[in-house]
C-alpha cells in the first residue's frame, strides 16, 4: 500500500509478510548484541530468555492460515518490532555506557522485559483462543455480516495489546452496545469475560467504568451469570463498591443484584465482604443504587446461614430505616422483603427487628395506598413476639390491607390473623375491627391460597358468638364455605370450611342454605375420605332435614 505524505514524498506501507520477515532479521541481531552486555546481568538475562521465545512465537503466528486476512496480526507484528528495536537501543546505550543513571536504567530493562512478555503472551491468545479465526473479515458484505465482524474484532482487542489500545477498544464496544446490545452479548465467549473481569482492576477510572457498564449489560442479559462468576468477577466488583466511582459504583450493584439472586452467588459475596459496602451504599448511595443495593442484600437474606452475619453488620437498623426514609417505593419493598427473611425463623432477630422500633414502622409502611406481602409477612413473623396490647395497633393494619392490598398482601393478613386468635379476647378485637365481612369476600377469592386461608380465619373466628352471628349474617358466608367443600385433592380448604359450617349449622336459615347449595353431597364424600368433622356436620344437617319433614307432616 502506498500512501502520499506532504513534500510529494512516498511512504510504502509494509504487508504482514514484509513485517515478519523484519522481525526475523531483527531478532537474532537483538540476541546476539544482547549477550555482549556486561552490566545488569540478571536482567538481561531475563530479557534474553524471553528473546529466545520470539523465532517460535512468529512462526506459529505466520502458519496461521488466516495470518495475512486482517489486521491484528499486522498490528502484533508491528508492536514486535518496535518491542526489538527497543532492545537493540538499549543494548547499545549499555555497552556504551551512556544510560542516565543505574535507577533509570533499571526501569528501563524491567519495561522491555514488561513488553517482550506481552508481545508472547498476545500471539499466544492469538493462537490459542481462536480469535484469528473468528475477527477474519466475512466474504458476504452484508450489514448483518459486516457488524458481527466489528464487534468479534473489538472483543478481540480486549484480550491483546497495551492498556491503551485495550482502552479505546471498550470505549467503542459500549458505543456499539447503546444500539444492538444483543449482538455483543451474541458474541461474547467465556475469553472475553475473562479480558472485561480484568479490566475491572485497570488503573484507569474510565476503563473500569465501561467495563463494569458491558458487565452489568451481561448480568443484566441473565445468559453470562455462570461465566462471570467463573472468571471471578465478585472481588472487583466488591472493591469499585468501595472505592470507586458513583458511575461504577451504581454499574457494580445492579450487577451483583441480578448475580445475588443465585443462592451460591450470595454465600460469595457474604464470603468476599460484600455486606459491609453494600450497607454504606444503603445508608448513602443515590436513588438507584440504594434500591439495588437493598435488592441485593434481600437476596443474600434468603439464604439462612448467612442472616446472623447480616445483622452483626447492622443490616436491621438500615432496612428499617430505608422503610421510613426511603426515596424509591421499591427500595422499601426490598427493605421489607428482607425483614421478612431475617424474621422468619430466628426469634433472637425478631427481638432485634422489634427493639429497633420495627413493628411500628412496617405498619406505617403498611398504610400506604397499596400494601405489598412482603411488608404483612414480616408482620406476621413478629406478632409470637410481641405483647396483647400491640396487636391492638396491628389489628387494623391488617384491616387496611384486607380492603387495599395485593392479592398476596391480603393473604399474608389472613394469615396473620390466623396466628394471632389464640384467645377469645384477641378474636373479639378482630371480630370489632371489622375484618370478617372482608374475609367473608376472599373466600370467593381466584386464589386457591387466599380462599383457604380465610376460611381457617372464619374457622377460628366463629368460636366467639359475637362473631358467629356476624358471619351467619351474610348470606355469602355459606354459599362460599359450602363451595369449599369440594371433595378435589387439590382443595386445602375443605377441613376449614367444615369446621366454619358446623359453628354456623346451628341457625335453621344457614342450615338450609347449606342443603340446598349441596353441602349433603358434598360431605357424604367427605365423611369417606375422612375429613376431620365432615360425619358430624353430615348427620347435624340430615337431623335438621328430617325435623323438618316431619314438621311439614
Amino acid at each position: 500500500m502506498v500512501e502520499e505524505k506532504p513534500g510529494n514524498e512516498t511512504v510504502i506501507d509494509p504487508t504482514v509478510e514484509d513485517l515478519l520477515l523484519q522481525a526475523q532479521e531483527l531478532v537474532p541481531i537483538a540476541l546476539s548484541k544482547a549477550r555482549t552486555v556486561k552490566g545488569f546481568s540478571s536482567r538481561w538475562r531475563v530479557i534474553i530468555s524471553r528473546l529466545e521465545k520470539i523465532p517460535t512465537c512468529l512462526s506459529d503466528l505466520s502458519s496461521h492460515p488466516c495470518f495475512s486476512k486482517h489486521t491484528l496480526c499486522k498490528e502484533q507484528l508491528q508492536a514486535v518490532l518496535e518491542t526489538l528495536k527497543e532492545a537493540i537501543e538499549l543494548v547499545n546505550v549499555c555497552v556504551n555506557e551512556k544510560q542516565e543513571g543505574k535507577l533509570k536504567m533499571q526501569s528501563d530493562l524491567d519495561s522491555l522485559s514488561a513488553k517482550i512478555d506481552l508481545s508472547l503472551k498476545d500471539c499466544g491468545l492469538l493462537m490459542k483462543t481462536g480469535v484469528l479465526g473468528e475477527v477474519t473479515q466475512p466474504l458476504s458484505s452484508s450489514i448483518q455480516d459486516l457488524e458481527t465482524f466489528s464487534v468479534r474484532e473489538l472483543l478481540a482487542r480486549l484480550l491483546i495489546g497495551h492498556l491503551e489500545s485495550k482502552r479505546k477498544a471498550l470505549e467503542q464496544l459500549v458505543e456499539v452496545m447503546k444500539e444492538d446490545e444483543k449482538a455483543v452479548i451474541t458474541a461474547l465467549g467465556r475469553t472475553n469475560v475473562a479480558s472485561l473481569v480484568q479490566l475491572l482492576t485497570a488503573t484507569s477510572t474510565s476503563v473500569r467504568e465501561n467495563a463494569v457498564n458491558v458487565i452489568c449489560s451481561l448480568a443484566e442479559s441473565g445468559g453470562c451469570e455462570n461465566w462471570l462468576i467463573s472468571e471471578n468477577a465478585l472481588p472487583p466488583l466488591i472493591r469499585l463498591l468501595e472505592s470507586g466511582s458513583p458511575v461504577a459504583k451504581e454499574k457494580a450493584v445492579i450487577s451483583l443484584q441480578r448475580m445475588s439472586i443465585s443462592s451460591e452467588t450470595s454465600r460469595s459475596i457474604v464470603g468476599h465482604g460484600g455486606v459491609s459496602p453494600l450497607i454504606e451504599i444503603c445508608k448513602t448511595g443515590d436513588s438507584v443504587s440504594q434500591s439495588a443495593s437493598a435488592c441485593t442484600l434481600k437476596n443474600i437474606s434468603a439464604v439462612p446461614e448467612v442472616r446472623q452475619n447480616l445483622a452483626e453488620e447492622g443490616i436491621i437498623k438500615v432496612m428499617i430505616n430505608i422503610l421510613n426514609c426511603g426515596i424509591l417505593l421499591g427500595s422499601k419493598e426490598y427493605a421489607a422483603e428482607c425483614l421478612q427473611n431475617l424474621t422468619s425463623s430466628n426469634e433472637a432477630l425478631r427481638r432485634s427487628v422489634i427493639s429497633e422500633d420495627g413493628i411500628q414502622t412496617l405498619l406505617g409502611y403498611l398504610d400506604g395506598p397499596l400494601p405489598q406481602e412482603s411488608g404483612v409477612a414480616a408482620i406476621r413473623n413478629l406478632v409470637g413476639s410481641v405483647s396483647l396490647e400491640t396487636y391492638f395497633k396491628i389489628i387494623p393494619s391488617l384491616v387496611h390491607v384486607l380492603k387495599s392490598g395485593s392479592i398476596g398482601a391480603q393473604q399474608a393478613a389472613a394469615s396473620t390473623i390466623c396466628r394471632i386468635s389464640t384467645s377469645n379476647e384477641t378474636k373479639r378485637m378482630i371480630g370489632e375491627s371489622g375484618c370478617i365481612p372482608l374475609l367473608i369476600r376472599m373466600l370467593e377469592a381466584k386464589a386457591s391460597g387466599a380462599r383457604e386461608v380465610a376460611a381457617q380465619a372464619i374457622a377460628s373466628l366463629v368460636t366467639v358468638p359475637r362473631n358467629c352471628r356476624e358471619v351467619k349474617r351474610d348470606e355469602k358466608s355459606v354459599t362460599s364455605l359450602v363451595m369449599l367443600l369440594e371433595p378435589s385433592p387439590s382443595n386445602s380448604a375443605k377441613k376449614y370450611a367444615v369446621s366454619g359450617l358446623a359453628a354456623l349449622c346451628s341457625s335453621r336459615k344457614c342450615k338450609k342454605l347449606m342443603v340446598s347449595h349441596g353441602a349433603v353431597g358434598y360431605l357424604k364424600k367427605l365423611s369417606e375420605l375422612e375429613v376431620p368433622g365432615s360425619k358430624k356436620l353430615l348427620e347435624r344437617i340430615e337431623k335438621g332435614k328430617l325435623r323438618s319433614f316431619f314438621s311439614r307432616k
